[in-house]
């Protein structure tokens, strides 16, 4: 049979001229495309993850609390080792440092806040009873429309109304305090570790990765997750240490509060300012309640949370941008989703670790070759 006239001869060794150029090298297969997984599978696996991160909390929690207080701690230690401190001994110095001025903090701010709580609910009560005076009208008004609306429609009864009681476990507190007692000395100890062992775990385990490349990518990485967390962690406790000096100033010379009260609510004001938005709103709401224990007359007492909600709004929106820059900013629609989210999972401790895990993915993100897109969503 003759050949098809499309075929194209296959050139021999003497068809080829010997002084021409070189044919060119045989084309490379095509590299098939890498398989996409269905939607129902990827929504699956995320509610997978997140039941098993809800389900796992009392494991996890501890975990993350202590990777990111290691995180933060690695600065110092390496700070002392280049002192030729031993790396436990800087570990177990940072740690107990650490520890012993929360203790002391705790120490100062313990008696006015019992003698807060004990006045707190006799005065809740009085301005209750005020609130009440004011609004009686309004009931009287409003239980004169329900008689006549029941009479109108044959109903000569009152209704009955069932109120149930849930009876004091004294036992609950006993029941619970170990457990929490026991989380607290898991994540000091897992923070002990992850500082004296972390580096040469992370070590080991970037060792496992295939080529240079990706083991040069991970390392970046990870300096660049430390580095920012640590400046941002820093910088954050500068800011809000601020607010809460300035508020206890304010409430102190300004409004007469003594010093032990005024430093509490200062405390309280730093520690909320670590959940964006949430923090905030609660510490409003811990003014207001202040406001009225303390002052009789209504506008004083709407001053604490006037001057708190001030000071929060100057330090939003000027010093805290002005300060971390644009590397470090977060949208404000997607802190919000991570706030709701992290809070609903991991409850106060979700609050406290939401941003920092989210400037620790907007980090990875914009590391990674194609998504960098990714990254600026978080913007």
């Amino acid at each position: 049979m003759g050949a098809s006239p499309d075929a194209s001869p296959v050139p021999s060794a003497a068809d080829v001229d010997p002084g021409g150029p070189a044919p060119p090298p045989p084309a490379a297969p095509p590299v098939p495309p890498r398989p996409r997984a269905p939607g129902a599978v990827v929504v699956l696996a995320i509610l997978a993850v997140g039941y098993t991160l809800w389900a796992a909390q009392g494991v996890v929690l501890p975990v993350l609390l202590a990777m990111f207080l290691a995180l933060v701690g690695n600065p110092v230690i390496r700070g002392l080792r280049r002192l030729y401190v031993p790396r436990a001994l800087a570990a177990l110095l940072v740690l107990v440092g650490g520890i012993a001025g929360a203790g002391l903090l705790g120490q100062q701010l313990l008696a006015p806040a019992v003698d807060w709580m004990q006045e707190a609910p006799r005065q809740m009560r009085q301005v209750g009873r005020e609130l009440s005076e004011l609004v009686k009208p309004v009931h009287e008004a409003n239980r004169v429309a329900e008689d006549i609306a029941r009479q109108a429609s044959g109903e000569g009864g009152r209704k009955v109304e069932v109120v149930r009681t849930v009876p004091d476990d004294p036992y609950a507190l006993l029941t619970r305090a170990p457990k929490a007692l026991g989380g607290v000395l898991a994540v000091v100890l897992l923070t002990f570790f992850f500082m004296v062992f972390g580096e040469d775990l992370q070590r080991r385990a970037i060792a496992l990765l295939p080529t240079r490349q990706r083991q040069k990518i991970t390392v970046e990485i990870m300096q660049a997750i430390e580095r920012d967390l640590s400046r941002y962690v820093f910088t954050i406790t500068l800011i809000n240490a601020a607010v809460g000096l300035l508020l206890a100033a304010v409430l102190h010379f300004a409004l007469g509060v003594e010093v032990p009260e005024a430093l509490l609510w200062g405390t309280i004001a730093t520690l909320l300012n670590f959940a964006p938005y949430v923090g905030p709103a609660i510490g409003v709401a811990l003014m207001l309640a202040m406001g009225f224990v303390t002052w009789d007359e209504v506008g004083p007492s709407l001053l604490p949370a006037a001057i708190y909600l001030g000071l929060h709004t100057l330090e939003g929106q000027l010093v805290t941008p002005l300060v971390l820059g644009q590397r470090m900013q977060l949208s404000p629609l997607v802190l919000i989703l991570a706030l709701v989210l992290f809070g609903w999972v991991w409850g106060i401790v979700g609050l406290l670790l939401a941003v920092p895990l989210l400037v620790c993915v907007k980090r990875v993100l914009a590391r990674i070759d194609g998504m960098h897109g990714w990254a600026r969503l978080l913007e």
